[in-house]
């Protein structure tokens, strides 16, 4: 009965996205047919997706997509962006260093990797062009880098991970063989989420490097001023005070993350209309529509995704996947390997939130039999998710900088393919060395 519910979630699935289904659509109508074919009341599929989307982490969603908007309203990416060109300095593609700079710095406060490349692209790929640059590469690079908003925290997909992995405990017989297994929590992702996030921006910054100097891109001065990184921290010091103030308060215990994002948005509002007095009304109205808007539509994937992952997990799917898994290897790199290629198969079609809700029933018990850190499973997966927001067909981020910059999507695909193997090669790494991953939480005090 496993085997056949299993092809009729995923078989009824894929149809209905290949018949071109909006992804929600998808979702409910094979998790509907799945609940029909059982002979169980259709009220219960109303019941848990409503209590999917009423548990307190998850108001951290739109908390942080507002202060992500408002904060591009406020000035603070802007200056943000100022701060990341002065440390680029004389580097070689100097503007497209600043660009990963940038989204880094962007991301620490937007947790989405679109918003992040629309709120650096605006600014990046004008000023790029205007340096020389190659308009298809100057959207590359941003689309790259803008899915480093997921990684760094605070990361929206590193909530959802949480909230859909914290009700998976690990199998008796993986207790058994490899004892008592670490917590999983959202501030230890967010923490986690540091080394790994910031080893991709370096690998990206590299690539940019060698394209560069290969390219004849120059730096944007002719050697590091001190004024100019001066003049930039003083403008910019409210603006990088933010990530700190957010992330500091998590780790030190002061606040919940879902309590930090409206500390953010308190905060964006106490900068954007005292500070720097550049927050309008019209601003604030213009965030608000587009919180709604995405919060909506990932409520809906959510809404969903959690009935779809719950009759995974009742019809006992994940586990018959992880033994057949397991029966054919045991060996945990090529285990990764597989995963990997997987997730960024996956990334290519779906959105990074659905894929979340449906993999991680399936792809923890997996990982808990071979011995795996759910914290690091996490990373792993949110790293190799991001790749799709920079690879087509779904590729949200190529047609954002598209829009901004004007390029066609198969401009910026030609141009996109050095960054995404450079980050596809750091996600080996971040899989393969788990300390990457972990050790800042053990730093910290986290088990």
């Amino acid at each position: 009965m496993a085997t056949q519910l299993s092809l009729i979630l995923f078989g009824g699935f894929f149809v209905l996205l290949i018949i071109g289904a909006p992804i929600t659509v998808a979702l409910a109508g094979a998790a509907m047919v799945a609940y029909l074919i059982l002979d169980q009341n259709p009220i219960a599929f109303v019941q848990i997706a409503f209590t999917s989307v009423g548990s307190f982490p998850l108001m951290a969603l739109p908390a942080f997509v507002l202060a992500g908007a408002l904060m591009e309203a406020a000035g603070i990416s802007r200056r943000l962006v100022d701060i990341a060109e002065a440390l680029a300095g004389p580097i070689t593609g100097g503007l497209g260093a600043a660009t990963v700079l940038a989204c880094l710095f962007f991301g620490a406060i937007s947790g989405s990797g679109p918003a992040t490349t629309a709120a650096v692209g605006m600014l990046m790929i004008p000023a790029m062009v205007k340096r020389e640059y190659e308009r298809s590469y100057a959207s590359a690079v941003t689309a790259a880098s803008g899915g480093l908003g997921i990684i760094i925290p605070p990361s929206i997909p590193m909530v959802i991970f949480g909230i859909s992995a914290m009700g998976l405990m690990p199998p008796p017989e993986a207790i058994a063989k490899h004892g008592s297994f670490s917590s999983l929590s959202i501030p230890k992702l967010f923490i986690a989420g540091v080394i790994p996030g910031l080893l991709m921006a370096v690998g990206l910054i590299a690539m940019n490097y060698f394209i560069s100097r290969r390219r004849g891109y120059r730096g944007l001065t002719e050697k590091w001023s001190g004024a100019s990184i001066g003049s930039a921290l003083r403008r910019g010091i409210w603006s990088l005070l933010a990530p700190i103030i957010i992330l500091g308060g998590i780790y030190t215990g002061l606040f919940t993350p879902t309590e930090s994002a409206i500390v953010a948005i308190f905060y964006t509002l106490f900068v954007g209309l005292l500070l720097h007095r550049e927050l309008q009304f019209k601003g604030i109205l213009k965030s608000l529509r587009t919180t709604t808007w995405i919060t909506g539509r990932v409520l809906l994937i959510l809404f969903a995704a959690t009935v779809f992952g719950r009759l995974l997990v009742e019809q006992q799917i994940p586990a018959m996947i992880a033994s057949s898994l397991l029966g054919i290897t045991d060996n945990m790199y090529l285990i990764w390997t597989l995963t990997i290629v997987l997730l960024l198969f996956i990334g290519m079609f779906m959105e990074t939130l659905a894929a979340i809700m449906i993999l991680v029933p399936v792809l923890l018990p997996v990982m808990y039999m071979l011995g795996a850190d759910p914290t690091h499973v996490g990373i792993v997966v949110i790293c190799a998710l991001s790749i799709g927001f920079a690879t087509p067909p779904l590729g949200e981020n190529i047609f954002v900088a598209s829009g901004i910059g004007g390029s066609t999507v198969e401009q910026i695909t030609a141009r996109i393919h050095p960054f995404v193997i450079t980050a596809v090669a750091c996600v080996f790494v971040i899989a393969f060395f788990p300390a990457l991953s972990l050790w800042l939480p053990s730093l910290v005090g986290y088990r």
